[in-house]
């Protein structure tokens, strides 16, 4: 515990630090990021939480010196995070891509939406086939349509979140335990993810528990609806004992609410029921119920995974910040480890070693696969709980209710096959 105690004042003494070290840096241009993400409409919530994440990771890379390359590639520099609003429009989101290039960034983080992502995959791949000396490298944090790293898999992107059938896989390594679960509903939003979800829950589903009976599925339009009142109406007349989604953002929270008030009783099998305001939407009846998927929690309970939270805490103390995410600080991290061994910002000198890359932080550990730039890394499950029982130190957003880990999935584990069959430069 001292260990940790000292881990954690080091990082905050580096993130306090940041504006006094930022003038002791050489004078090289810094090296621009851009996040191109919805920061107002329906999910701006969710955009938020990753620009608090991404802003505190770059903080922390420049409190240790910047990304250190050689004098001919400029020295020492630090990264320069810049937001872009997509209003969760794809053609926003090329607007902002365009922008974004402009102003000089050669580098692109965005995930709150697999369409944005396919579309961003697409734009990147023809700019840089005409611009080969202003190629931009693209970094997904949160885009997990399996698809983006098979069919649509190419050189210039790296997903670094599990991908939906690998999401699904560690869920159904819990659901198919439960003997008790004899239907199930599967609930999703009409796009091109939670087309994926619905179609692997089924495939998997018929697999490890044949027995179990699908009595209904719906897919709704995405960031629109406003009452999910006759979706949780239909659930509860279904005889659901339980509910697949992957839903993110206020649709599952007012999924959830709706759940609640309609008296449905069954267990929420979810992609990400663990933040957002969904545990106290929720309450006192989803203890036991509301199941989440994720690659690290709060609660995974080792020093340094505590050391790095307790660090995220002192940074944001607000309660309706705490959504952290393990994976965008491995992110940035491999970014600037490849920036280094590259020497050089290259794209294609970068991407080469994105390819191999191995990065450590916070007790997580997670290694790139260059077959299709899909990260690879462990994954937990963990179940909602009152704050203070055994397993839950932690509450989600101060409401009293945490996540305690029920199951773990090793990196090798949750590994998946991939159809990618990348053109490389």
């Amino acid at each position: 515990m001292i260990v940790t105690f000292r881990l954690v004042l080091q990082w905050l003494a580096l993130t306090l630090l940041l504006p006094f070290l930022a003038y002791a840096q050489p004078t090289a241009a810094p090296i621009k990021i851009a996040m191109i993400e919805g920061l107002s409409g329906p999910f701006a919530n969710t955009g938020e939480a990753v620009f608090r994440n991404l802003i505190w990771a770059v903080e922390r890379i420049n409190a240790a010196g910047g990304v250190k390359l050689p004098a001919a590639s400029g020295g020492n520099r630090l990264l320069l995070l810049e937001r872009y609003d997509s209003k969760g429009q794809n053609e926003e989101a090329l607007s902002a891509l365009k922008s974004a290039i402009d102003n000089g960034a050669r580098f692109v983080m965005q995930g709150n939406s697999s369409a944005t992502a396919a579309t961003l995959i697409d734009a990147i791949n023809k700019h840089n086939a005409r611009e080969p000396t202003q190629r931009v490298l693209f970094l997904n944090y949160s885009a997990v349509d399996p698809m983006l790293t098979n069919e649509k898999c190419s050189f210039w992107h790296f997903r670094f979140d599990a991908h939906a059938n690998m999401r699904m896989s560690a869920l159904m390594a819990v659901l198919k335990d439960d003997q008790e679960l004899k239907s199930v509903f599967i609930l999703g939003q009409d796009y091109s993810f939670g087309h994926a979800v619905a179609a692997e829950a089924k495939r998997q589903l018929s697999q490890l528990r044949p027995d179990i009976q699908l009595v209904g599925e719906e897919l709704h339009p995405m960031g629109r609806v406003k009452d999910f009142l006759p979706y949780a109406t239909k659930i509860k007349a279904s005889g659901a004992q339980a509910v697949i989604t992957g839903n993110f953002g206020n649709d599952l929270t007012l999924l959830v609410k709706s759940a609640r008030d309609v008296g449905f009783e069954g267990k929420f099998y979810t992609f990400y029921g663990n933040a957002l305001g969904a545990p106290a939407a929720m309450g006192e009846s989803g203890i036991g119920k509301v199941l989440a998927v994720a690659d690290w929690l709060p609660n995974v309970q080792n020093a340094a995974s505590e050391a790095f939270y307790q660090a995220f805490r002192q940074r944001y103390p607000k309660p309706a910040d705490d959504y952290v995410h393990m994976r965008m600080q491995l992110m940035v991290t491999a970014l600037a480890q490849s920036l280094e061994s590259a020497g050089t910002t290259d794209s294609i000198a970068v991407t080469v070693q994105l390819e191999r890359a191995r990065v450590e932080f916070g007790s997580q550990f997670g290694s790139m696969r260059a077959a299709d730039h899909q990260f690879q890394q462990a994954l937990v499950v963990g179940v909602m709980d009152r704050l203070g029982t055994p397993g839950v130190k932690f509450d989600v957003e101060g409401s009293g209710y945490g996540f305690r880990v029920i199951k773990t999935i090793s990196a090798a584990a949750a590994e998946q096959p991939t159809t990618c069959r990348m053109q490389r430069h």
